[in-house]
């Protein structure tokens, strides 16, 4: 099948080797439990790729189980939870041993820099950080500049453009090409994606070339952005696809009490990751629970 598709298609294994590195800016996409590039993350845990930052907006579980594997140093983000099943403890508590260092942004903040980068640009102009304590520590930091507007003397703020090295996002959709289809929210993954050195896409589906062509309103993001596409069936799990499965609340809760407290996550990581030669192999005893959340997703729809 693969030859067949021939074009972008790669194994996750082979993808992340060819574009991933130590000391890479990885830029996640995803939110919450929605939508989050699990397998593209295990493998960056499988193959120990570290020294990372991770950029994105809202950091959720792929940040937590990197920062549990050791391997993230800098975090650079809106902020980092899963909703109502908690914040990123293992996240957190490295920060606090100051084995990574954070640098706080609002949501809107991060969009605005990736879409900077797209744009060519330097920075942006926002106005949502001012009369913040985040956006006076970013200004401290030089993170930020704080300046007016000259048609309006009005105060705005400049913030620096982000370009990862590397961009990370699950799909629906994709074809051979790199052409991606992303239903329901997208948030600050397009921006992400073409302001990104390099982009690796996992789908639930890959479809062969010129699978959109009848249809061209429906990609989300060129494959001309796009440097690699992986088939993944459940490659989000255990969070959710919209229109495809639900998230695994069991799983989430089950990885939230290792990480609140901070025993048995290498046991977890070596049992649920390192052991497996790729995200299928995880899946493999899992088929029934993931088979129930589709259903349960179909019935919705």
């Amino acid at each position: 099948m693969r030859q067949l598709l021939g074009g972008k298609v790669r194994t996750a294994a082979a993808a992340i080797a060819e574009f991933a590195w130590h000391g890479a800016t990885i830029g996640m996409g995803g939110q919450n439990i929605n939508r989050c590039p699990m397998a593209l993350t295990h493998e960056l845990i499988r193959q120990g790729i570290g020294g990372l930052t991770v950029l994105g907006c809202n950091l959720s579980l792929p940040l937590d189980q990197l920062a549990a594997a050791g391997l993230v140093t800098r975090t650079e983000q809106g902020s980092g939870n899963l909703e109502r099943y908690g914040v990123l403890f293992t996240w957190r508590r490295a920060v606090e041993r100051g084995e990574i260092t954070v640098r706080d942004y609002s949501h809107l903040a991060m969009a605005s820099r990736f879409l900077a980068a797209t744009l060519g640009l330097p920075f942006l102009p926002v106005r949502s950080l001012l009369g913040t304590d985040l956006g006076r520590d970013l200004q401290r930091s030089g993170d930020v500049s704080a300046t007016t507007d000259p048609w309006t003397g009005q105060p705005v703020l400049l913030v620096r453009a982000c370009a990862p090295d590397l961009a990370l996002v699950h799909a629906s959709l994709a074809d051979a090409d790199g052409n991606v289809i992303i239903e329901g929210v997208s948030s600050h993954e397009v921006d992400m994606v073409t302001a990104s050195k390099a982009a690796i896409v996992s789908a639930e589906k890959v479809l062969p070339s010129g699978a959109f062509a009848e249809h061209p309103e429906q990609v989300t993001i060129s494959g001309a952005h796009v440097d690699a596409v992986v088939e993944q069936p459940f490659g989000a799990y255990p969070t959710s696809v919209y229109r495809h499965y639900d998230f695994d609340e069991p799983a989430i809760e089950r990885y939230q009490s290792l990480a609140r407290s901070g025993i048995g996550l290498a046991a977890y990581l070596r049992d649920s990751v390192t052991t497996h030669p790729d995200f299928t192999a995880e899946l493999a005893g899992l088929r029934t629970r993931c088979a129930e959340l589709e259903a349960s997703m179909l019935e919705l729809t």
